[in-house]
């Protein structure tokens, strides 16, 4: 798996000129029950689940370390004709009430996630347990976590990612998380009051 800023380049330039990618499946399976306002896409890639959002009219920034990621995505968003900009942090996002796509590229490690800013945080294929507790904080009441990412299973396959360090353990997602409780047997968190409930996969 590429560890910098340089390898993930070179990784996404591969993928110029191609078409967009299909979202994640868990998330064209949850759309309908996921929240509509604003959303924040992390390490979101070239973008395909942030193009999948914004094109029903949803406001989605998208986060990535990668600039020539960022570059695919804007260039595959004005294709389909959804408003997208480029911000230098997350205090230049102009605000929630737009529609389209607000693009960010930071290191998560040294940048820091605005309090209950989304209703929706997408993080599919990336495993930052730093981050965690600033994502249950840029989550608004209510709001909803929609994380999907290896497990040590992942071992057992021929592909994938083989560090640990990017694997979850069994169990561990509800030690991750305290804070936010399982209203799907997926991974699934939403932030506020409510009953937990499902089996965890993770």
């Amino acid at each position: 798996m590429p560890s910098s800023q340089t390898d993930w380049d070179a990784k996404h330039r591969l993928a110029t000129g191609e078409l967009p990618a299909e979202p994640a499946s868990i998330v064209r399976e949850l759309l309908p029950l996921l929240p509509s306002g604003p959303a924040l896409d992390i390490a979101c890639g070239t973008g395909r689940n942030a193009l999948f959002l914004a094109a029903r009219g949803q406001h989605v920034t998208a986060v990535d370390f990668s600039g020539v990621a960022l570059d695919i995505l804007e260039v595959h968003a004005r294709g389909m004709h959804v408003s997208v900009r480029r911000a230098k942090s997350f205090h230049d996002v102009r605000g929630a009430h737009r529609r389209g796509l607000e693009l960010i590229q930071a290191d998560l490690e040294r940048t820091h996630l605005p309090v209950h800013a989304y209703d929706l945080i997408v993080c599919i294929q990336f495993l930052q347990r730093s981050v965690f507790p600033q994502i249950v904080r840029a989550l608004r009441p209510n709001g909803v976590l929609l994380l999907e990412t290896y497990t040590r299973a992942q071992l057992e396959f021929p592909r994938g990612p083989r560090n640990p360090a990017y694997l979850f353990e069994t169990g561990e997602l509800r030690d991750a998380f305290p804070d936010l409780c399982l209203v799907l047997p997926r991974i699934v968190g939403r932030a506020g009051n409510c009953q937990p409930g499902g089996e965890e996969t993770a």
